[in-house]
């Protein structure tokens, strides 16, 4: 079969109309624009770049330019519902399939890919749905009718048994490139280190004509987040009552007369503080969302036990500022890829069982570029109960490898590393675990800058002794079930 040529190839589309007319936006940020022209110029794609880039603009963009139908897959259910709905809502066909996809709608979809002329311009599955052979069939027939535009793989570390989330069904997706050599391939993620990187591109096949492929890899640096660790332990668990002084404290300056007068004329209420509270169990996700509740503050939980019509209400009235609903309790994961450019805090109830899990949960504020804050609650102990539960997956699971059981147990211990560190600024910290040298400018903008002295008093206040918690540990106390 000879290569695929694009009927369009020869016109040069207006990149600016488009980003007018389809997504109401006035201008790119930087580097989208490279990142577009690179895909419609049919080279495959890599791109690692932090939350609030605006890496779904890189492939919604040129699917809307480009004739055929793209594929994006991605593991995350809330993605998908968030992005077709917005799609639709900018009248480009969009549709998801996935395990919450009604028959009826799988099958108007499936249907739609069997006459080989799909109207659907971007369709978002899962990687479970890539391995099908039913719906592997029906992509042989769009590609030969020439309308297989391009495969995006979202999430694309979810592939690399040296990353911290990875997952059996994305190294499947090899399939792509040995099935169909000419469609390009876009892959997008936040974290990734070089090991990382290199292992997507080898997996994939996208090294094999370097001439072809496109890397863009952005600095991780947010200058407009402010990170700050506030050091607990199990003696003396101040989590709640620590809470509930600062953003009480938030609510009581935007109340404040001058403040009060701006947020009246831009239609804002003054305890309108959009933000996210990652938990790692769906118990206390339910349990501290009733406990702010009852203390006037509105809050929500979101895991995956909830039902879909449940998630949905509480994900579109969080992001439309509804009373009530002004902060997600959520276990990870929560927030990838939605929306919501005003989320002015982050805070980590738990410690994360990854330094790419925290950096890129945290990177759901500030999306807007204004400033916000993400704070994470540390304790040794938590520390040894992730730890537990890292070891217990590689004792119980047939799937975690020795590479992917390290490289989790490295990230853990990187990022207890960065929790306890009072020497060093945080975003630095940041920086240099992804792989960069240069120190980023940081305007009082994390913990360390802000007050070292308090920092480090702080520390040795805050945390329970090693030898505390060595003893705990040999009483078995962190053998617990924390869920996502």
């Amino acid at each position: 079969m000879p290569a695929l040529v694009r009927s369009n190839s020869f016109i040069f589309p207006d990149l600016d109309f488009t980003l007018r007319r389809q997504f109401n936006k006035t201008g790119f940020r930087p580097f989208q624009r490279e990142i577009i022209q690179a895909a419609l110029d049919g080279n495959d794609v890599f791109v690692q770049a932090a939350t609030s880039f605006g890496k779904s603009l890189c492939f919604q963009l040129p699917a809307v330019v480009d004739q055929g139908i793209t594929i994006v897959v991605s593991p995350l259910l809330s993605l998908m519902m968030n992005q077709v709905e917005a799609l639709r809502a900018s009248d480009i066909d969009a549709s998801s399939l996935n395990s919450n996809t009604p028959l009826i709608e799988k099958d108007r979809i499936m249907n739609d890919l069997k006459t080989g002329h799909p109207r659907i311009r971007l369709l978002y599955v899962t990687p479970e749905l890539c391995a099908q052979d039913r719906f592997r069939d029906r992509l042989r027939v769009v590609h030969e009718q020439r309308e297989l535009a391009r495969i995006v793989i979202d999430e694309a570390h979810c592939i690399s048994e040296w990353g911290h989330d990875f997952r059996k069904d994305f190294k499947r997706l090899a399939w792509f490139r040995e099935s169909f050599p000419d469609v390009p391939i876009m892959c997008l993620t936040a974290t990734a280190n070089n090991q990382v990187r290199q292992d997507v591109l080898n997996i994939l096949g996208l090294d094999t004509n370097l001439g072809r492929l496109k890397t863009f890899t952005m600095t991780a640096h947010r200058p407009n987040l402010h990170f700050e660790i506030r050091f607990t332990r199990d003696e003396d668990d101040r989590r709640l009552d620590d809470f509930l002084k600062w953003i009480r404290g938030v609510y009581q300056r935007r109340a404040k007369d001058e403040r009060r007068s701006e947020l009246d004329a831009l239609g804002e209420r003054a305890d309108n503080v959009p933000g996210i509270i990652y938990t790692i169990s769906r118990d206390e996700c339910e349990s501290l969302a009733s406990q702010l509740r009852q203390e006037g503050i509105g809050a929500q939980p979101f895991h995956a036990k909830l039902s879909k019509e449940t998630k949905e209400r509480v994900l579109a009235k969080w992001v439309s500022n509804e009373p009530g609903y002004d902060i997600i309790v959520a276990t990870t994961a929560f927030g990838m890829g939605i929306d919501k450019n005003n989320v002015r805090f982050v805070v980590h109830w738990r410690l994360p069982k990854s330094f790419e899990g925290y950096y890129q949960e945290a990177g759901r504020a500030g999306r807007d570029g204004n400033a916000a804050y993400c704070f994470l609650y540390y304790s040794r102990e938590d520390r040894d109960r992730v730890s537990s539960l890292i070891i217990r997956d590689r004792n119980t699971s047939t799937t975690i490898s020795c590479s992917n059981f390290e490289a989790r147990a490295k990230s853990l211990q990187a990022l207890a590393e960065y929790c306890e560190s009072t020497n060093a600024c945080r975003h630095k910290l940041i920086c240099n675990y992804f792989g960069e040298n240069d120190t980023p400018p940081c305007d009082y903008a994390c913990d360390w800058h802000k007050d070292s002295v308090d920092l480090q008093r702080r520390f040795l206040r805050g945390l329970a002794s090693e030898e505390w918690v060595s003893t705990q540990r040999e009483e078995g106390l962190y053998d617990v079930d924390w869920d996502e």
